[in-house]
């Protein structure tokens, strides 16, 4: 009888809510492909127990962990480093754990246009990007950097839109406009591409919209949602009723998964099995 080793390598995320992040499906499946011993947990972490998490996970030896809603700014305090490209973007969702020391790093931005590109080079293109949090800031600094022409913002918060445009105007040469609160977006007429970068929709709040004035879509505008659960959010089923492309949130999620992975362990996954694994989920009733 051959010896072998029962302890796993761990990593996870940690958010607030996390019950409808199906990103551990994708990952296992990921790592069982690569013959890796590894777990990925999905823990629910209050915002005020954020850096007990943190150091948990270093006490426990992860090798390091994703971050979601409310937690990819919340985290940088608690970094030891971050590259480049999230002291830029100013927002974390993936962590590495290297000798007791944390490097943040921000794969969401290149996830979101490694998805997007197929459908539409956004260079030149005027974006209308809905939200200004962590992931809205990383879509933006991606998209600016790819050479988007123009970013209108739409956020509840003008504060934050302010520290997003902010970051876009001192960082990029993109040109930003901030658009009023109002109870309905009117979509400007050069709008090419729209991203919902929000969490509204996302599961079990199935019928939540964001606050989007669909008759003012073009039939010829991308309709962008990041939330991949579900994959088919109702704002996307009323982009399409205009007859608009669209574009889901589980292309940038395999994306983002695998970057991480190849951070974490130096590997090449299969983005194709993370997709089917995904696929199989939402498939189920």
């Amino acid at each position: 009888m051959s010896a072998r080793s029962f302890q796993h390598t761990l990593v996870g995320v940690f958010g607030k809510p996390v019950a409808e992040n199906p990103t551990q499906a994708m990952m296992e499946a990921a790592f069982a492909d690569l013959g890796l011993f590894w777990r990925y947990l999905s823990v629910e972490v209050q915002p005020a127990d954020l850096a007990v998490a943190v150091q948990g996970a270093r006490a426990m030896g992860w090798r390091g962990f994703n971050l979601t809603m409310p937690h990819k700014v919340a985290v940088i305090p608690l970094l030891d480093r971050q590259s480049a490209e999230a002291e830029t973007i100013g927002a974390v969702n993936c962590v590495t754990i290297e000798d007791g020391r944390l490097l943040g790093e921000n794969t969401d931005g290149k996830g979101f246009l490694e998805s997007l590109t197929p459908l539409c080079d956004p260079r030149g293109l005027d974006i209308l990007l809905l939200g200004a949090g962590g992931a809205a800031r990383a879509i933006a600094v991606e998209l600016a950097l790819a050479g988007a022409r123009r970013i209108c913002i739409a956020n509840r918060s003008a504060h934050r839109a302010q520290e997003l445009a902010a970051i876009l105007t001192t960082r990029t040469p993109v040109a930003v406009e901030i658009l009023p609160d109002r109870a309905s977006i009117t979509v400007p007429r050069e709008t090419r591409v729209v991203v919902n970068a929000t969490s509204i929709g996302l599961f079990p709040n199935l019928e939540h919209v964001p606050p989007l004035d669909f008759s003012s879509l073009r039939p010829s505008t991308l309709v962008c949602d990041v939330i991949p659960n579900p994959p088919r959010t109702r704002f996307l089923a009323e982009a399409e009723k205009i007859g608009c492309p669209t574009l889901d949130g589980l292309g940038m999620l395999v994306n983002q998964g695998v970057i991480g992975l190849r951070i974490w362990s130096g590997l090449e996954p299969n983005p194709s099995v993370m997709r089917a694994a995904l696929e199989a989920v939402f498939s189920t009733p």
